[in-house]
């Protein structure tokens, strides 16, 4: 279990904080989340320091702007196993927000029992969270606010039913749709990779 420093939660700003977003966030948690490594990326984007980081939840950075609900559907799939790719709103130590996209690897002992979860996030386009996932994570978050996550849960699983989508497979639409047009948009002729192999590539994988 974690020991939670005596760390003030930052009030809300809405403001995006300033970073370079070709790079990559990494961590290093246990199979609880508590945090054993941040690089430097993740050091100045989320403006901790690294003695303010170790042996914190990963919570630490959570954004009162996202709904539990997530966390949960992310929580279940690493819990059994799986990689889970989640957009997320983050809020740094100044209260200043930044959205990132989530990969994962699983690391496991001998017995195959999960020890370790190493998370790479990268930066997201802004008009993948504008005109996507700002409007359904407000709607989840009045739900959960009124009626609880189980409602809130129940909202999304109806939201991904209509699409014929799970939310992964959501998640990589309309990224690599906001792709697709901006390579139209910049006159890329040249064909782009398959949609199956996308998060390989953002990631660099």
């Amino acid at each position: 279990m974690s020991l939670e420093l005596n760390i003030q939660r930052p009030t809300p700003v809405d403001k995006e904080v300033v970073w370079e977003k070709n790079k990559t966030i990494m961590s290093k948690t246990d199979k609880y989340g508590t945090i054993e490594y941040a690089n430097d990326v993740f050091i100045d984007v989320s403006g901790y320091e690294d003695y303010e980081l170790m042996a914190q939840p990963h919570s630490i950075i959570r954004h009162p702007d996202m709904p539990r609900v997530i966390f949960k559907v992310l929580w279940d799939n690493l819990k059994a196993g799986n990689n889970f790719h989640a957009i997320v709103k983050n809020m740094a130590k100044t209260g200043r927000y930044y959205w990132v996209i989530t990969d994962f690897d699983i690391s496991r002992n001998d017995r195959g029992e999960i020890t370790h979860f190493f998370a790479r996030r990268k930066s997201v386009p802004t008009p993948v969270i504008q005109n996507y996932m700002e409007p359904l994570y407000k709607k989840l978050l009045q739900i959960e606010n009124v009626s609880g996550m189980e409602a809130s849960e129940k909202y999304l699983i109806g939201f991904l039913e209509e699409k014929g989508k799970s939310y992964v497979d959501y998640i990589l639409d309309i990224m690599a749709d906001h792709e697709a047009k901006e390579a139209a948009r910049l006159g890329h002729a040249e064909k782009q990779e398959e949609t199956k192999g996308f998060f390989s590539r953002f990631f660099g994988n």
